[in-house]
């Protein structure tokens, strides 16, 4: 639960580097959120409910969407990619597959032109908070 604070905490941060726990926390944790609050739209018959996306669903898509974009830009920046590759996620499945190989690589060791790597500032991959 921490990773998905630290995320949310670095709303609209675009630059530097996330390292996979981060990402992937977050990631999980929102996609938990995501499904509970679908749930919870179709037993409250929420408006937009039989459509996919009630009330409740919508307002937290809409609430994580630049926390949700800021990661995955951190993310590419951590295995030394530019933030604009987020774009292949337009491209219907061929771009999810490519970005989900992308984020489950490790980060580049050191520091690149995005940063230092976060595993060696904050001990290892333990979160600095």
């Amino acid at each position: 639960m921490n990773w998905y604070l630290y995320a949310l905490r670095k709303y609209a941060v675009f630059s530097g580097r996330a390292q996979r726990q981060e990402y992937w926390y977050f990631f999980l944790i929102n996609l938990v959120v995501t499904l509970a609050l679908g749930i919870a739209d179709n037993l409250l018959n929420t408006p937009g409910a039989g459509e996919g996306t009630g009330l409740l669903g919508g307002v937290y898509s809409l609430a994580v969407l630049i926390p949700s974009v800021a990661v995955g830009v951190r993310r590419l920046h951590d295995i030394g990619k530019s933030g604009w590759w987020m774009l292949l996620s337009l491209i219907p499945v061929l771009g999810f597959v490519i970005l989900l190989f992308f984020f489950a690589r490790a980060g580049q060791p050191g520091s690149n032109e995005y940063g230092n790597n976060p595993k060696e500032e904050n001990g290892m991959g333990h979160m600095a908070m």
